[in-house]
C-alpha cells in the first residue's frame, strides 16, 4: 500500500519539480497555444516589491515591458526565461509556483507576487505564499547562475570527474550534495533517496569515496531525479501539487517503516540541520 507523506513535511521544489513547471510553461498546460515562447509582455505588475532581487518595481516594469519570451529553461532550481533583450530568472524557494491563465476569466490570487500580462490576453503569474521566492531581470544571467555547480545530467560529468569533485572536499556527503555550488538541483528529498539507492551513509566523508562508489552514487542521483521528473515531482505539502513521486519514496519521510531493500526499520536523524532518512542496514554508519 502506498503512503502519502503528511502535510507537515515542507520542502522547497527541487530539480524534478522545477523541471516539471518549466516543461508546462514551455509546452503549455493544455495545448501548444498556452506555451510562453513567442509571447510578448504587454505590462508587468509587482505586487510584492521584495520579490525583485535586483531592481526596483519601477525599473523592472519599464525594462521588461515589450520584451518577448524566447524559451523556458531551467538551471539547477532556477527557472530561466530568455527574453528578447534580457533574461528573467525566478527561484521558487519554499512556496513558489507559476501559472499561465486567461486574464478575463481568472482573478488574481491572494498570494500572487509578480504578474506579467501577455499579448494574447493571458498572464504569467508568480504565486508565493511564504514570500521567499525571488526574481531577477538581468542582461547577463551568469551574474546569478555562474556560481552553480554542474547539472546532474551534464554528459561531461562522468564517474571520474565526480570522484575528483568529491575527493577534493572533505565534507559529509549529504550537506555537500545539497550545496548548489557543488551540484545544482538536489535538495533534501532527492539526496536522501539517492544516498539510499547508492547504499551510502549521509555522514560519510566525501574524500573517502572510491571510484566505484562515485560511479554508483552518480548513477543513483540520476536515477532518482529521472524518476522524479517522470512522475512530475513530489507533492508533499500545500505548496507544490501535481506529481506522485511521494508515493514511491524509498526512505524519505518513512521513519519507522520497512526498508524496501532489506526490511530493516528506517530511521530519522539530523544531518546539517536537516531531517534525514536512512536504512541503518543498507547505509552503515562510517567509523
Amino acid at each position: 500500500m502506498t503512503k502519502v507523506i503528511p502535510a507537515f513535511f515542507i520542502n522547497m521544489p527541487e530539480l524534478p519539480e522545477v523541471e516539471t513547471i518549466a516543461r508546462v510553461l514551455r509546452e503549455g498546460a493544455k495545448s501548444a497555444e498556452d506555451a510562453l515562447a513567442g509571447r510578448r509582455i504587454e505590462s508587468a505588475e509587482v505586487l510584492w516589491p521584495r520579490t525583485l532581487a535586483n531592481l526596483t518595481p519601477q525599473t523592472f516594469t519599464g525594462q521588461i515591458q515589450g520584451q518577448s519570451f524566447q524559451a523556458v529553461t531551467r538551471r539547477g532550481k532556477f527557472l530561466v526565461f530568455p527574453l528578447s533583450s534580457d533574461t528573467l530568472l525566478i527561484h521558487l524557494r519554499m512556496s513558489g509556483d507559476m501559472r499561465v491563465e486567461g486574464i478575463q476569466e481568472n482573478p488574481l490570487l491572494k498570494h500572487d507576487r509578480l504578474v506579467l500580462n501577455l499579448d494574447n490576453g493571458s498572464r504569467l503569474a508568480f504565486n508565493d505564499t511564504r514570500k521567499f521566492g525571488r526574481a531577477w531581470l538581468l542582461a547577463d544571467p551568469q551574474e546569478v547562475l555562474g556560481g552553480l555547480g554542474p547539472e546532474p545530467f551534464d554528459p561531461t560529468l562522468d564517474a571520474n570527474v565526480f570522484m575528483e569533485m568529491l575527493q577534493a572536499r572533505s565534507r559529509q556527503l549529504k550537506p555537500l550534495l545539497m550545496d548548489q555550488s557543488f551540484l545544482a538541483g538536489l535538495g533534501n528529498i532527492y539526496t536522501d533517496e539517492a544516498l539510499h539507492l547508492a547504499k551510502l551513509h549521509p555522514l560519510r566523508l566525501s574524500g573517502s569515496i572510491s571510484l566505484p562508489e562515485a560511479e554508483k552514487l552518480l548513477a543513483a542521483i540520476r536515477a532518482v531525479l529521472a524518476e522524479g521528473i517522470r512522475r512530475n515531482g513530489a507533492s508533499i505539502d500545500w505548496v507544490y501539487r501535481g506529481g506522485d513521486f511521494q508515493n514511491h519514496f524509498r526512505v524519505y519521510g518513512r521513519t519507522g517503516q520497512a526498508c524496501p531493500e532489506c526490511g530493516a526499520i528506517i530511521e530519522r536523524l539530523v544531518v546539517g540541520q536537516r531531517g534525514t532518512h536512512i536504512c541503518p542496514n543498507c547505509q552503515p554508519k562510517p567509523d
